[in-house]
């Protein structure tokens, strides 16, 4: 699958300004969500739009496309590779990010491993973050990307992550709409009241969001 060319067709309308105001907020939202991490991976970082933005001292990437390497900010370390399976540090992040990816390996058993090999990256009392489409909620709009082949609800997640060895700590079934393609505002301002008010993520939200801890 040639995901560059996927990537360009569907954000051929969006303009990068617009998300890199979204994910300024949403970065640091994050930043705060997971404690202030002093190290912190992005495990499918595509255009780096969280990794560039978020106020961590040690940032880390891994993408799949070389590509990354053109989007990445000069302080992010990056990962190239298939993150089932590239080498890295174990016990180590204080806390890992991931976006919009799960939905994309190709059965429950990869998703299961994925976890798993993230468990091992995090230092004990570390927290991962996921965000994805809550097919719940998305289910009509839900293979209209090429690349979404798992079925996936916060409930699954959450089995999967506590299959992993992680406790669950926050579950949400709403958060972000969709996609970039419409929803969430654009000014800065907006976005953040948004990120605050998680009464109106029951209105517009269409993605999950879990935070879970690896314990002590």
């Amino acid at each position: 699958m040639n995901y560059e060319r996927i990537y360009q067709y569907r954000f051929q309308q969006v303009s990068r300004g617009k998300k890199k105001a979204i994910w300024k907020e949403i970065s640091e939202f994050f930043y705060s969500k997971l404690n202030r991490p002093e190290r912190i991976l992005d495990s499918a970082g595509g255009m780096c739009e969280f990794i560039n933005a978020v106020p961590a001292s040690e940032k880390w990437v891994i993408d799949i496309s070389h590509t990354v390497h053109d989007f990445a900010a000069s302080d992010v370390k990056i990962v190239v590779g298939d993150s089932l399976k590239v080498e890295l540090p174990l016990n180590y992040f204080d806390a890992v990010f991931i976006s919009n990816f799960l939905e994309h390996l190709h059965s429950q058993e990869e998703v299961a491993d994925f976890l798993e090999r993230t468990y091992a990256v995090l230092r004990p009392g570390g927290k991962i973050a996921i965000i994805g489409p809550n097919f719940k909620y998305a289910f009509r709009e839900y293979f209209d990307f090429a690349d979404h082949t798992v079925v996936l609800s916060e409930l699954g997640v959450e089995e999967h992550l506590y299959g992993a060895g992680f406790t669950i700590q926050q579950s949400y079934p709403r958060f972000l709409p969709l996609s970039f393609r419409g929803g969430l505002p654009v000014h800065r301002i907006l976005v953040r009241l948004y990120l605050n008010l998680p009464i109106v993520w029951f209105l517009f939200g269409k993605q999950f969001l879990i935070i879970a801890e690896k314990p002590e």
